[in-house]
């Protein structure tokens, strides 16, 4: 397979995880079971947590030891700023939480439904940047990241992205949308990660110096989402344990699979 080929298939195989889980508005029936949905969210959070590390936060600082530059400074500076362009996202695009009545973000007039899909989207946006940049790593022709390394990471967000297509559209099915709409919404969630995937491809080709940089940039928007969103939804209410084992699990899953196959 061509690097093009390679590429194409990268970016494809996150999206169809989500596709994949929003279809599940077609096979289960009635919303999703409290122990499940906490589970699920624990799991996508050790899976973004390993692949923060191992896939995007280390590669980084082998490259900037590779070329001689202050091996920590890309990963830190990198991490930061990631942290402040979600944190930013956050205060600025309006979207609802799962279980909560309080939207966030700037005053809107969007429906309960629109918001809710869009604060999916923003966690899709890290993970497609984190696809992008891993891909544009690859091409780069180094031996930090590896094209079986690069897989890893798309199979282990395409992993996440099922339940997490799931727990977006299941509950619109409750708020009184059709299947159908539902699993459009849930679809919908997921275009931004090709597109961050795409743009990030693009623009590290063009400043190959900053890829450790973008690297790092990833791996701390990713972080951001865990922390501040799946960890509490997951920790939310009667029986944490589940939320702390899933993720326990993901994390696991996501070592072997960049230690492994990477």
């Amino acid at each position: 397979m061509n690097d093009i080929g390679k590429v194409i298939l990268g970016i494809a195989i996150p999206f169809l995880g989500t596709t994949l889980g929003a279809a599940m508005v077609f096979v289960l029936k009635g919303e999703m079971k409290p122990r499940l949905q906490k589970s699920l969210l624990g799991f996508a959070s050790g899976v973004m947590i390993a692949a923060s590390v191992w896939s995007l936060l280390i590669p980084a600082m082998e490259m900037t030891k590779a070329s001689g530059g202050v091996v920590w400074l890309p990963a830190v500076a990198g991490f930061l700023i990631g942290i402040g362009f979600l944190l930013l996202l956050d205060t600025i695009i309006p979207h609802l939480h799962m279980d909560s009545d309080h939207p966030e973000g700037r005053p809107s007039k969007l429906g309960k439904s629109l918001m809710l899909v869009l604060a999916v989207t923003l966690h899709n946006i890290p993970e497609g940047m984190a696809v992008g940049v891993v891909l544009a790593g690859m091409l780069s022709g180094g031996s930090v990241i590896t094209a079986a390394g690069a897989f890893a990471l798309a199979v282990g967000i395409a992993i996440q992205n099922f339940p997490e297509g799931a727990i977006i559209s299941m509950p619109l099915i409750g708020s009184g949308l059709s299947k159908g709409k539902a699993f459009l919404y849930g679809f919908l969630s997921g275009v931004v990660e090709p597109i961050g995937a795409i743009l990030t491809i693009l623009l590290t080709q063009l400043v190959t110096p900053v890829l450790p940089y973008i690297l790092s940039f990833a791996a701390g928007a990713m972080i951001y989402v865990v922390v501040e969103e799946l960890i509490p939804e997951a920790q939310a209410g009667e029986h944490t344990n589940i939320g702390t084992i899933g993720t326990a699990i993901g994390f696991a899953l996501m070592l072997f699979l960049d230690v492994a196959l990477g």
